[in-house]
């Protein structure tokens, strides 16, 4: 199993004002992204990632995203094992200082 790799808030929020495009997924609960989610980012919770592995493209690389990191983390490991490229964020939306949207924006 290949080392996870991670990328901060900071360093993820200026690519995306330079607008680098990037496959985001929030695996944080509902009543979590009720509250703003990074524009564009996929709400998939963690839970729920094993039964949605068909929408994802091991071609592809995803940024993960949960409130701290420790959720997003260890989904991490687990799309890792399974064959994906992922990334964390580490800090995760309690170190995010840009805009939110509400989920579905």
């Amino acid at each position: 199993m290949s080392e996870i790799k991670t990328i901060t808030p900071e360093e993820l929020q200026k690519e995306l004002e330079a607008g680098k495009k990037y496959n985001l997924i929030d695996v944080r609960e509902e009543e979590e992204v009720a509250e703003g989610m990074i524009a564009g980012a996929v709400h998939i919770p963690m839970g729920k990632i094993p039964e949605h592995l068909d929408e994802l493209d091991p071609d592809k690389e995803y940024i993960l995203i949960c409130r701290s990191s420790g959720r997003s983390g260890r989904t991490c490991e687990y799309l890792n094992a399974q064959g994906y490229k992922v990334t964390n964020m580490v800090g995760g939306m309690l170190k995010w200082q840009g805009e939110t949207t509400p989920k579905g924006k």
